[in-house]
């Protein structure tokens, strides 16, 4: 087994650990945001309770409240900005490991000598050099729509 071959699956299995660690760590901070979106909403519940409810209370306590409310709704504002940008983020895990797959595929065949290739060896090269092409071509969407939502933050 050449040291170059050697070295390449070694790096496709560290990108490939790499690419699952990430996505745990994303499973892991969508689950806290979910259960912080639960106790956001308790919260809110009750501030919106003591709001209607207490009608005679001081000026000042429903201020007070109208404020914690106001202040739990940005809360859950930056957390859905958040989720919503993991979300991309778990898209663009699952479009990398499918280039990667397309790629070591590709590799084989390529890496064939072409008087050992068939036809249907050419033909199913140029499917996976097609399907490569539309992982990018989805990859660069997720790019641009990631740098549009940034600039548009700014």
């Amino acid at each position: 087994f050449p040291t170059w071959k050697r070295t390449l699956a070694r790096r496709a299995r560290e990108s490939q650990m790499k690419r699952f660690c990430r996505a745990q760590a994303i499973q892991r901070r969508l689950e806290e945001i979910e259960v912080t979106f639960r106790e956001l909403e308790q919260q809110g519940i009750k501030l919106e309770k003591l709001l209607r409810d207490e009608n005679e209370s001081p000026a000042d306590q429903q201020t007070q409240w109208t404020n914690q409310l106001l202040y739990l709704v940005q809360k859950k504002n930056n957390l859905m900005t958040e989720e919503s940008d993991l979300m991309i983020a778990v898209q663009e895990l699952k479009l990398e490991e499918q280039q990667c797959q397309l790629d070591e595929k590709l590799r084989s065949y390529m890496n064939k000598e072409d008087t050992l290739k068939t036809s249907e060896d050419e033909k199913a090269e140029q499917e996976i050099l097609k399907q490569l092409v539309e992982v990018v071509n989805k990859r660069n969407v997720l790019i641009q729509l990631q740098e549009e939502k940034r600039l548009s933050e700014l």
